[in-house]
């Protein structure tokens, strides 16, 4: 990355979970997990238990998620929360039966050029399917929009979600909220996503993520991560408190995307 923090081609395979675009800039290579895994090789289901970043009673809403050990492929993010999500309302569910209740794109494996305007990513409708290679494409990704369906498939009730009021109201009403945001809430590369009718989404170049919010209090809002310790970030908790002022920022980055999914005889 350079000063105007304009991003250079990116040749060969690199994760989006590893360009956190913040000063570390632009870091190239597979994620390592522990042990030495890299994320291409796919993550068995291992569920853990993390223990609360803070006193459960201490905040407005919290609800125990679920969690695994980490993603089921390099790009899986998005699957790998709508798993915690179902599984926290006890139901079970495999990566493959994820990927099957969702549309495949598969008109264009993303790409991504630098145009006078900014940087552009050519895929699949990511407005009503997943679009990209999830164990080798750094852009692969999809959007609330078309994970709905998935939630659905399992018999879930989902509402979109867009503002911090709506979240506090669904977290008190014992649902889950799916978002997009960026890996760690770091800044990032805007970029415009072209489908290929022409529709135009805008996203987040490389450290795109998908991650849950469990709770609430003034504050600061709770998120379930299953990325968990990788080479980007060996720190990296299952479980983190982000302040409100920084959720919301690097949320809109994603076009505030989240969805709010419960039971549905939720209140």
């Amino acid at each position: 990355m350079d000063s105007g923090g304009r991003v250079g081609l990116i040749r060969g395979r690199m994760t989006r979970r590893a360009l956190a675009l913040g000063g570390a800039g632009l870091a190239a290579g597979y994620v390592l997990h522990p042990g030495g895994r890299t994320a291409a090789m796919p993550e068995a289901i291992v569920e853990i238990w993390p223990q609360p970043v803070s006193d459960p009673a201490s905040y407005d809403a919290y609800i125990p998620a679920a969690c695994k050990s980490g993603d089921f492929y390099q790009y899986s993010c998005e699957f790998d929360a709508a798993w915690a999500v179902l599984k926290t309302y006890g139901i079970d569910s495999t990566f493959e039966e994820l990927l099957g209740a969702i549309k495949i794109d598969r008109r264009i494996e993303p790409y991504y050029e630098e145009t006078g305007e900014g940087v552009v990513i050519y895929g699949g409708d990511i407005s009503t399917a997943y679009s990209g290679d999830y164990t080798g494409n750094f852009l692969a990704r999809t959007t609330g929009a078309a994970m709905r369906h998935v939630f659905k498939h399992f018999g879930m009730r989902v509402t979109h979600v867009h503002d911090r009021k709506r979240i506090e109201q669904n977290l008190q009403r014992g649902r889950l909220i799916w978002i997009k945001t960026t890996v760690d809430f770091k800044d990032w590369v805007p970029a415009t996503w072209i489908t290929p009718g022409g529709k135009r989404i805008e996203v987040v170049l490389s450290n795109d993520h998908a991650a849950i919010v469990i709770g609430y209090d003034r504050r600061v809002v709770v998120i379930r991560d299953i990325l968990g310790p990788t080479s980007s970030n060996w720190e990296r908790p299952y479980e983190y408190e982000v302040e409100w002022e920084t959720f919301l920022r690097c949320w809109a980055a994603q076009g505030s995307d989240g969805l709010a999914v419960g039971p549905p005889d939720a209140a």
